[in-house]
């Protein structure tokens, strides 16, 4: 059993960066593959980016590829998205999922967190 919390998100100016981090409970972090979803208003929930279990591997979503950043500290059981270059079309709920399963389909993760809101203005 995993649980996660989401935080770091906020309102933002076109251009401007967030960092979002996610904290999960227990001591076996390391073994789960991480990513973030995110679903802006109206929209359906989609893929954000993933990250392995190591953390050696890494995806991203085409629309935020070189502008987002995911990492994790398995020694603080926390992930991360930093978000640079942010755009009004990033607003969004974003949430951290875990899962055994190294995916972009959200139904392949286990655990999910309540989400953080990202608001971008123009």
């Amino acid at each position: 059993q995993v649980q996660l919390v989401e935080s770091g998100g906020g309102l933002v100016q076109a251009g401007g960066s967030l960092r979002l981090s996610c904290l999960a409970s227990g001591r076996v972090f390391g073994r789960y593959h991480v990513a973030w979803f995110r679903q802006g208003p109206g929209k359906e929930r989609e893929f954000v980016a993933a990250i392995t279990g190591s953390g050696t591997s890494t995806y991203y979503e085409d629309s935020v590829n070189g502008r987002f950043t995911i990492s994790r500290d398995n020694a603080k059981n926390t992930m991360y998205l930093q978000m640079n270059s942010l755009k009004p079309e990033d607003t969004a709920n974003y949430y951290c999922a875990a899962g055994f399963h190294y995916t972009s389909t959200s139904s392949d993760y286990n655990y999910w967190g309540q989400g953080t809101k990202v608001t971008v203005s123009s």
